[in-house]
């Protein structure tokens, strides 16, 4: 069996902490391992647990986004979701410009806020269509500079619609019918081109340029249908 997936819960207040933890622990691939107050308190924790996930408040004491950039230097390894009452953009493309793998409002759905930790456990993003669609929406408004952007080879456009769609290596090496190895080298050379560290902030930057259509299923939901 699996080791589970490790979560720590950061959010200032304690009730909505002991909700998280009754959610999560129904879920028998999920671990919360622990619970931080304040941004000092989950930097610590996080250095202490090493977890997988940390889902984290913006507005908690210390500045939540600012735990969750010295999280992503600390523990490059470990996955932040951003939780919180906020669903203005500008908090959002801060969150993903930041690092953070998902950000979700806290009146989501649960089976949401269990697909969000599960997707940030692999490093992979996850948006909620709405919030995507709020995102894109704003980075239009900024006025359309894609024309003068880089210049992505076809290939390089179809991985990076997939990993705009959430994909993993792996599954992108089996739709493009390529190996792993050729589907990472793709991603090292559209990294260096639209100027991005991770594949979140690719993911983002794909709903930016318009290369993502928000209704499409995620790609491991699709592949999984289809074995189904």
């Amino acid at each position: 069996m699996a080791e589970p997936v490790t979560v720590l819960l950061a959010d200032d207040h304690t009730l909505f902490r002991q909700g998280l933890r009754r959610v999560l622990e129904m879920e028998p691939d999920l671990q919360v391992v622990a619970e931080a107050a304040t941004a000092e308190e989950t930097l610590r924790l996080a250095l202490e647990h090493k977890p997988r996930v940390v889902l984290v408040d913006i507005s908690m004491p210390g500045g939540g986004l600012e735990a969750a950039a010295k999280l992503r230097q600390l523990l490059p390894a470990t996955g932040v979701v951003v939780l919180t009452m906020h669903a203005d953009e500008a908090y959002l493309l801060r969150a993903m410009n930041l690092g953070a793998h998902g950000y979700l409002v806290k009146d989501v759905d649960a089976r949401i806020l269990v697909e969000a930790i599960r997707s940030a456990a692999k490093g992979m993003p996850y948006l909620h269509p709405n919030l995507a669609a709020r995102a894109l929406s704003a980075v239009a408004k900024r006025g359309a500079q894609q024309s003068q952007g880089p210049q992505l080879t076809e290939r390089e456009l179809e991985v990076l619609r997939l990993v705009g769609r959430g994909a993993s290596n792996r599954e992108i090496a089996r739709t493009l019918y390529i190996s792993v190895k050729t589907a990472k080298n793709h991603l090292t050379h559209i990294f260096e081109k639209i100027g991005v560290s991770d594949r979140t902030q690719a993911a983002l930057w794909a709903v930016r340029a318009g290369l993502v259509d928000l209704s499409e299923t995620p790609v491991g939901k699709d592949w999984n249908r289809r074995r189904g």
